[in-house]
């Protein structure tokens, strides 16, 4: 087995194992194969700092074919308003936010359609040159994966007793006695908070038994905004997001 000396690259081929999201079959004669990249980036604090190195294996979703390969694959996102008007509500009502990430968002969600991929890159088996991975989860770079993803969380929260948002499908709040518990997510990035912050650690818990979470912290960067929280208020700036511009 070659590889390209790379630690993250391992790394994310363990957790793609660890999640089956994939069997190793012989390359299928009537059936499109899909191919596959490597995509390396560096992942930053909110002062711009790099913390961390990291590689994803993904599809070339681009070679999907409509009708073949997938059918629906629209996904709701945050818009940048609802994210403001989020932070301004929480700002009003005196109650801190936190985040959490969800690692490997995508590899939680089950397909139904039939799909082949290439071996990774730098990673293929000198024995086995003909054959390919079936998936049987959504590999990050597919059409249907954010839809898959979207799915499967929104039913998580909504089984778990929050309500979806009429008007944005990406927030969901949930009461009881305790208080108002609100929860907003974009893609794998989700900020909460609640009027009780006991309700905040209960959901970090529901979370972590359901998915694989990163830790849980106070909320201080988000979609390019710097979020501080003080007890004066709840000021947003973008000077990451400006270096990066005049640069």
């Amino acid at each position: 087995m070659m590889n390209l000396g790379s630690f993250p690259c391992k790394m994310n081929l363990v957790n793609l194992r660890k999640n089956n999201v994939w069997t190793f079959v012989e390359r299928p004669s009537f059936h499109p194969v899909i191919g596959t990249k490597w995509v390396f980036r560096n992942k930053l604090n909110d002062k711009g700092e790099i913390i961390r190195n990291k590689a994803r294996l993904v599809a070339k979703g681009y070679a999907q074919e409509e009708g073949i390969d997938f059918d629906e694959t629209f996904a709701p996102v945050a818009k940048l308003e609802s994210i403001r008007m989020f932070l301004a509500f929480a700002c009003f009502n005196d109650f801190k936010l936190f985040q959490m990430d969800v690692k490997s968002a995508f590899l939680n969600d089950f397909i139904d359609q039939e799909v082949f991929v290439e071996q990774p890159p730098g990673f293929e088996n000198k024995n086995f040159l003909n054959h390919v991975f079936k998936l049987s989860k959504a590999l990050y770079g597919l059409k249907q994966a954010p839809r898959a993803w979207y799915e499967r969380l929104s039913g998580f929260l909504i089984e778990n007793g929050f309500k979806r948002g009429v008007v944005d499908t990406t927030l969901f709040t949930k009461t009881n006695s305790n208080g108002l518990l609100i929860v907003q997510i974009y893609v794998d990035d989700i900020i909460f908070g609640a009027t009780n912050e006991s309700l905040c650690k209960d959901f970090s818990h529901l979370m972590q038994k359901e998915f694989e979470m990163g830790m849980m912290g106070k909320l201080q960067f988000f979609l390019g905004l710097q979020v501080h929280q003080t007890k004066e208020g709840t000021f947003i700036i973008q000077i990451k997001c400006t270096k990066e511009l005049l640069k």
